[in-house]
C-alpha cells in the first residue's frame, strides 16, 4: 500500500512539483508516517512544513502566468522527478525500503508530468482557457495530495 501511495505522491509531483512534498510533510508532521531517525526526518519539522506549504501555494499562483516554462523542459522535469522520488522515499522509509519508494515516486512523477501536460492541454482546448485548466489541475493536485495524507492515517 505504501508503495502505491509513493507512486501517487510522485504523480502529484508531476502535476505540481511542491504540492507532493508539502503533502508528505503534513503526513510526517501529523505522525502518519514515521521518519524519525531516517535521513528524511527533516520532512516532519515545523520549518519544512511551513516552507513547503508556502512554496506549493506560490507555485500554484505562478503556474497561472503565461511566462512559466513547460513542465517538460529539463530543469522543470528534473525537479518533478526529484520531488516525486523524495516523497516516494519518505513513504518507503515508513514501509521498510526507501529505495523502492524512491523508484515508485520517480516513476509516478514521470507519469504525472507527461499525463498532466496532456490532460491540461485537452482541458484547455475543451474549455477554451489554459488558466482555467491550470486551476482545475491545481485542485486535482491538492485533492490527490490530500488522498495520500488521509490514506496514511
Amino acid at each position: 500500500m505504501l508503495y502505491a501511495l509513493a507512486l501517487l505522491a510522485g504523480l502529484v509531483a508531476g502535476l505540481r512539483t511542491l504540492t507532493a512534498p508539502a503533502a508528505v510533510s503534513w503526513a510526517a508532521h501529523g505522525g502518519f508516517i514515521d521518519l524519525d531517525g531516517s535521513w528524511l526526518a527533516f520532512m516532519a519539522g515545523n520549518l519544512t512544513l511551513t516552507v513547503l506549504s508556502l512554496l506549493a501555494l506560490v507555485e500554484m499562483m505562478a503556474d497561472q502566468m503565461p511566462s512559466m516554462p513547460s513542465r517538460k523542459v529539463p530543469l522543470q522535469f528534473g525537479a518533478r522527478i526529484v520531488s516525486g522520488a523524495l516523497c516516494g522515499a519518505a513513504l518507503g522509509v515508513s514501509g521498510g525500503s526507501w529505495i523502492a519508494g524512491l523508484v515508485a515516486g520517480a516513476i509516478g512523477a514521470v507519469v504525472g508530468t507527461y499525463g498532466g501536460a496532456e490532460l491540461r492541454r485537452r482541458m484547455a482546448k475543451a474549455i477554451g482557457s489554459d488558466p482555467a485548466a491550470g486551476l482545475i489541475e491545481d485542485v486535482g493536485a491538492l485533492v490527490l495530495g490530500l488522498v495520500v495524507v488521509l490514506a496514511l492515517r
